[in-house]
């Protein structure tokens, strides 16, 4: 799945979109834009659609991704820790710098009913564009897209 508010450069298969960022960040890689652009169009398109919803698949996920790594990409992987996943995976509490974004950006943070309606995925883009150094002009879009926005917000 692609997000509206990410379309114009993820829909490409250009850029990583969101679904396997998340993806990558439960298999606890950290591919680099470069290393996304060395792998073939084909096999980022299955990278999309790779399931990676419980520990096996999890493990083969990782397996895939260091295989094509290492196999097309002329850099070494680069791992992440298992932390911080709590923050978009609790739908009971948001996360504060969810809220900082919001306020950055003018915006009414989602309320607690609306953060807890939202599927893990769009809480995980949340979250990530809310941390983003360069990503957080997508920030309202995906509020928006996600219906947290009032009309003209």
């Amino acid at each position: 799945m692609i997000f509206e508010f990410e379309s114009d450069f993820a829909g490409s298969l250009r850029c990583i979109p969101m679904i396997v960022r998340q993806k990558l960040d439960l298999a606890g890689i950290k591919m680099t834009l470069r290393q996304w652009s060395q792998v073939s169009r084909d096999d980022r398109a299955v990278l999309t659609v790779l399931g990676c919803e419980d520990d096996a698949a999890q493990r083969d996920y990782r397996a895939r991704v260091l295989g094509l790594i290492a196999e097309r990409c002329d850099e070494p992987p680069r791992f992440l820790e298992a932390c911080g996943l709590e923050d978009w995976q609790d739908a009971r509490t948001m996360p504060e710098i969810v809220r900082q974004q919001a306020a950055s950006d003018g915006i009414a943070a989602p309320s607690a009913a609306q953060w807890a309606a939202l599927d893990p995925l769009q809480r995980f883009a949340l979250v990530k564009l809310s941390r983003s150094k360069h990503d957080n002009e997508n920030f309202v879009p995906a509020m928006r897209e996600f219906g947290l926005l009032a009309d003209g917000a």
